[in-house]
Formats: C-alpha cells, sequence, structure tokens
C-alpha cells in the first residue's frame, strides 16, 4: 500500500494510560507529601523547576521505561503527557543531575523516613513479613563508592552493595540504603534495621527473613532482644555439616524431600537455638536448592542429596518453617524488577549521596505502582511495569478543546474502552484491609 507524508501539529502523547497513575497520585495526596516534605531541597530562583514538577516527572519517566538520566528525555518532549500531570515545563536530564546533587546524606535519611513512613503507616497493615536482601550493582565509570568486593556476575569489576528492605505481603520497599561495593551484606545491618522499623511507626513486625549473607551472632541476639520472630539461613560451616552428617532420623515431607529439626549452639553463642534442615534428593529433584555438603563429597548418602538449613525462633512446624522461608525468594524477584524496569543498577551520579537520593525515589516509583497494582488494578496475579507499560499505559492520545471543557481523546477500540472506563476516576482507600492470603 502506498501513502503519502503529512504532518500534524496536535500534541499526541504515546502515554495516555498515564492518566490512571496521576488520578491515583492525586487522590493519594502524593503532591501534597512532596510539598509537606521540609528535608527536600528547593531552589529560591524563579526560573527554577519546583520540587513537586521535578520529583513527579522522574518518577513518571521510570514508569514510562527511563532507565538512566538520559531517557528521561522521553517525557520532557511530551507536552501532552505534561499536560496531563499539569507541569508548566517538563526537566530536562541536567536539571535532575543538578537536583539530586543537592542531597546529602542527613538529607537522604530525612526524605526515605518521609515517604516510607508515609506509605507503610497509612496502609492497614500490622504484623507482616519483612524481608531484607543486599545487592550488586555493578559500575562502569568513577563513582564514588564503587569498590571491589562480592561481585559474581563482574569478578573484579567496580560495585556498589546497596541493603533493601521488603513487605512481602505487599510488595513494597520498606527502606534503602546505597553502600560501597566492599561492604559486607550484613555491614551495619542493626542499623538499617532500627531505621527501617521507624519507618512502620505502631506497626508491627510479624517476621524477619534473612538470607545466609546475615547468619551471624549479634544479628539474632538483637533480633531477640527485639522479640523479633525470624527465619535465617544458616552457613555451611563444619560445625553444621557434621550436625547434619550426625543425623539419622528424617521426616518425609514430599516425594524427595525430607526434613528434621533440633538445637544447635555454636562457639559463640550463650544458648542453643532451633535448626531445621532440609535435604532433597537430586534423582528425581534436580534442579532443588541447596547445598551439597562439602565435607562428605563421596560419601554415598550425601552425595545424593541437596541440604539447606535454617535458624529459627519460631514455634511453628518444621515443614512451615521452611515453606515460610522459601517465599523469601519473592524479595530476590523484586529486586530484578527493580533492576529491569525501574533503573535501579543504571541511575547513576558521580557523587554517592546523589545516587542515593534518585535511587531513593526509584524505590518510591516501584512503591507508587505497587499501589496502583494493589489498589486500582486488583489482579490476583500482579504483572510487572514493563507488562504494564505496554497493556495499560501505551494508549495513543490527545487534548481537544469542546466548547468549555477540555478533553482528553483516547485512541482505543470499542472493546477495550469498558475497561478503561472500569478503572477510570476507581475510589482509592489506602485504609482498606488489605488480603495477605
Amino acid at each position: 500500500m502506498k501513502f503519502d507524508l503529512s504532518f500534524t501539529n496536535k500534541e499526541i502523547t504515546p502515554w495516555g494510560g498515564m492518566v490512571f497513575l496521576k488520578q491515583m497520585l492525586d487522590k493519594i495526596g502524593f503532591r501534597e507529601q512532596i510539598e509537606k516534605c521540609e528535608s527536600l531541597p528547593v531552589s529560591l530562583s524563579n526560573n527554577s523547576y519546583k520540587k513537586e514538577v521535578l520529583l513527579e516527572s522522574f518518577i513518571t519517566s521510570i514508569w514510562c521505561g527511563a532507565n538512566r538520566f538520559l531517557h528521561t528525555e522521553i517525557t520532557r518532549a511530551d507536552k501532552a503527557l505534561g499536560e496531563i500531570f499539569d507541569w508548566r515545563k517538563t526537566p530536562a536530564q541536567d536539571a535532575y543531575k543538578r537536583y539530586f546533587g543537592k542531597f546529602t546524606q542527613h538529607i537522604n535519611q530525612q526524605v526515605g523516613h518521609h515517604f516510607f513512613s508515609w506509605f507503610f503507616q497509612n496502609l492497614n497493615l500490622n504484623y507482616f513479613t519483612l524481608d531484607i536482601d543486599s545487592s550488586v550493582i555493578t559500575r562502569y565509570g568513577e563513582q564514588e563508592g564503587a569498590k571491589k568486593g562480592y561481585n559474581p556476575k563482574k569478578k573484579g569489576r567496580n560495585s556498589h552493595h546497596p541493603i533493601i528492605a521488603f513487605v512481602n505481603d505487599v510488595k513494597m520497599v520498606a527502606n534503602f540504603w546505597l553502600r560501597s561495593g566492599d561492604t559486607s551484606s550484613a555491614n551495619n545491618f542493626v542499623g538499617f534495621l532500627e531505621e527501617t522499623l521507624l519507618n512502620f511507626g505502631d506497626k508491627k513486625v510479624g517476621l524477619v527473613r534473612l538470607d545466609s549473607g546475615f547468619f551471624q551472632k549479634d544479628i539474632m541476639d538483637y533480633l531477640e532482644l527485639k522479640t523479633l520472630q525470624y527465619i535465617i539461613a544458616a552457613k555451611f560451616t563444619h560445625p553444621i555439616q557434621h550436625l547434619i552428617d550426625q543425623q539419622d532420623f528424617w521426616i518425609k515431607v514430599d516425594e524427595g524431600i525430607e526434613i528434621c529439626d533440633k538445637y544447635y549452639q555454636a562457639k559463640n553463642w550463650e544458648k542453643p537455638r532451633r535448626i531445621v534442615i532440609v535435604r532433597q534428593k537430586i534423582a528425581q529433584r534436580p534442579n532443588a536448592a541447596g547445598r551439597i555438603l562439602s565435607l562428605f563429597p563421596e560419601d554415598e548418602i550425601h552425595r545424593n542429596y541437596r541440604y539447606s538449613a535454617y535458624i529459627t525462633n519460631q514455634e511453628q512446624s518444621a515443614t512451615d518453617v521452611w515453606r515460610t522461608y522459601r517465599n523469601r525468594g519473592d524479595a530476590e524477584n523484586r529486586i530484578k524488577e527493580l533492576k529491569a524496569d525501574f533503573g535501579a543498577e543504571s541511575f547513576n551520579l558521580k557523587g554517592f549521596f546523589p545516587t542515593e537520593a534518585a535511587l531513593i525515589f526509584s524505590m518510591i516509583a516501584y512503591n507508587l505502582m505497587s499501589i496502583f497494582r494493589l489498589f486500582v488494578l486488583q489482579e490476583k496475579t500482579q504483572k510487572t511495569l514493563s507488562t504494564l507499560r505496554y497493556r495499560t499505559f501505551a494508549i495513543g492520545a490527545y487534548f481537544e478543546k469542546v466548547g468549555d471543557t477540555l478533553k482528553l481523546k483516547i485512541a482505543l477500540t470499542k472493546k477495550r474502552r469498558k475497561w478503561f472506563v472500569g478503572i477510570w476516576d476507581y475510589p482509592i482507600d489506602l485504609s482498606q484491609k488489605i488480603s495477605t492470603a
């Protein structure tokens, strides 16, 4: 089919579905929260952007697919999108860089606490599960704090080593610290947890789940001091491997899965603690998670199994402890989504705390999207942002004045219009009870 080119002066946006998110931000009072946060840097220049515009447009850029500062230009040229969000002018990438360059460690702590506490103190949620994990963000330039450390995929490459807290029940970030690449997983864990608990106000953590990187006496002592229930994956130290070797009674859970529990006391512990041990037969479960006992590689029994072990102060059955911990794998999925869809490993500046500030707002963008998925879409299976972007948000639209009314014309087939109207103007009540089933 032959055709000619023609041009129009209409300001058309490919992101008409962003009206849902604009409406949600208005209903939950996000712009008011930005205004209330007195720790946020402000510029006194008449020509500078307001902090509300800078932060809203930065977050919206992420929702539209930006995962580095250069990509934020995706929203700058979209005047119709700017009109949806009521931005007089959309910032360029350098405006974001200059703004985040004003952030310090103290500002990051204050801003993080303001927004994370706002999220969780307004949700009708209590006695939830807190997962804390660390990650590796490989760096290729000369960024402050990027150092050589544990980096399994890019060995020898500089990196940052952030620590992140997730509330599994609502798939939201509860706290975020950027750390230099040469820190261990558990570095300053207690300080991080204390700050995270402050974000919850009077809400209670029902369970803390940690991987083996946090298997340390001081961490268990602190959790017990705070009377917090926990499940921590154990490191396969020689004493623990010998303990497993001595175990001769196992309870069958399923085909190829056996479990036991007992009490174990390391040399530097003041008391014994409960340990749950799981073994899975490799022949029946070749993809099973776990470790082969390195001390007994040729043992005719041990070489047929992969083992995992968990230290806990919970009183539920050993099988329930294991199954509860298995759900912690969702935290790793959250980290993958943060990196793939929210720029968690690619928004970086030369300064350490400016980079941390940008990533804190990447986490805030993620939490806002979680609220949208939880309270507006209300789907049983939560879709990733990359799926929502092209299924829900990538809808052509333009403004047209009809009499005295400004209308946003949405380019949708008749079959999808009912769906669009169903989501439009959907009531949002953050105080409604959240099902965690």
